[in-house]
This record gives C-alpha cells, sequence and structure tokens, in this order.
C-alpha cells in the first residue's frame, strides 16, 4: 500500500472543512472496489447493506464512516454482486469535489467555477436541484468521472413567483430566481458511466 493511501484515512479525520479536494483516482477511481475501500479505511469503518434510494427505493451501497453524518461516504456500485464498478459515490459536507465544488456553494459561485452556465431541475421533486455538466472546466475532469451537486433553495420570499425553478423542468443557472431563493449546493457527488458505455 503506498504511502498516500495510508495516509488518506488520517487526512480525512484533521483536515479543516473543505481543505480536502478529492480527485478521480484512489477510493474515487473508475476501478475502485469494495475490497479497495476496506485496504485503504480499514474493514472497522467499511459497511455495505441496503440504503434508502430515490423515490422511496432501496438499494444497496457501500459506506466508510457510516455513522458519522459528517464524512460518511456512500458509494455505490454498477456491479453490485462483486462490488466493483463504480456508479457514484456521495461526499460528506467537509469535502471537497474534483474541480473545487464543495458544499454550501451559490449557483453563482458554481458557475464561476465551471466557467460556462448549466443547467440543474427544478426545485420540490426526489431529483429537484440536481446539476450535471455538459460544457465548462466541470465536465471534462481527469480520471474521466463526472461530477454533480444538488441545490437547494434556502427560503422562498413572500410574494415571489417561483413556478418557473419548481418541478421536473429545466433551469438555466442564469436565472435570476435562483440567487433570490438563495439556493446553495447541499450535495456533491462524484459518478462514472454504465461499463457497457465506457470508452
Amino acid at each position: 500500500m503506498t504511502l498516500r493511501l495510508c495516509l488518506l484515512p488520517l487526512l480525512l479525520m484533521t483536515s479543516p472543512a473543505a481543505a480536502l479536494e478529492i480527485a478521480c483516482e484512489d477510493a474515487f477511481a473508475i476501478d475502485s472496489s469494495e475490497a479497495r475501500l476496506i485496504g485503504i479505511y480499514g474493514a472497522e469503518n467499511v459497511r455495505t447493506g441496503i440504503v434508502p434510494g430515490p423515490e422511496g427505493t432501496e438499494m444497496l451501497a457501500t459506506e466508510v464512516y457510516p455513522d458519522s453524518a459528517k464524512r460518511r461516504l456512500q458509494f455505490v456500485w454498477w456491479n453490485e454482486e462483486a462490488r466493483t464498478d463504480l456508479s457514484y459515490v456521495e461526499l460528506p459536507p467537509k469535502m471537497t469535489g474534483p474541480g473545487g465544488v464543495r458544499y454550501g456553494m451559490s449557483v453563482a459561485q458554481v458557475e464561476a467555477l465551471n466557467g460556462a452556465p448549466f443547467t440543474l431541475s427544478g426545485f420540490g421533486w426526489d431529483y429537484g436541484g440536481h446539476a450535471g455538466f455538459e460544457a465548462g472546466a466541470l465536465s471534462n475532469l481527469p480520471g474521466g468521472c463526472a461530477v454533480g451537486v444538488t441545490f437547494s433553495p434556502e427560503n422562498y420570499p413572500e410574494g415571489l413567483e417561483v413556478d418557473e425553478i419548481i418541478g421536473d423542468r429545466p433551469v438555466q443557472s442564469t436565472n435570476p430566481l435562483l440567487e433570490q431563493v438563495n439556493a446553495r449546493v447541499d450535495l456533491v457527488f462524484v459518478s462514472y458511466p454504465h461499463p457497457d458505455y465506457r470508452e
């Protein structure tokens, strides 16, 4: 095991908020696996089981530091039987995603990081506020992963008409309503395509 892999768990426990920016490698690489997570974090810190999924579903996931809301990482696999072929991993609040995306950022801040506008889904449903990046700096990351975020509005000012940013519809990051409701990142994740669709 390399020195870098040995130090990673220590960094997770001691780094200040938003200091550790992960890359699409090691535990977060396309060829990651449950076995690799155990090798990096220790068997006592890794647990695989059924967790809640979107729209009332359940799914299998491997969690690192499962009992700590501040440090918990959730890995979901394309190959659930072998627990390989990483589908996506949800990052904890104290981690920064590839490209510098982190919890609490505004839409405008993420757009500035990306260097280009992007599209997110309207709020108020299970996939509400989700955004990926088809163009810009966040769309072409080393290691072949994709970074995604979910935004949530902090408040709806009284009398503000927000229908155009609610529901299953595309919303442009340039929409001024997103600033008026103070939409902020409340989830950062890294994902990979299904093995059948990889180049």
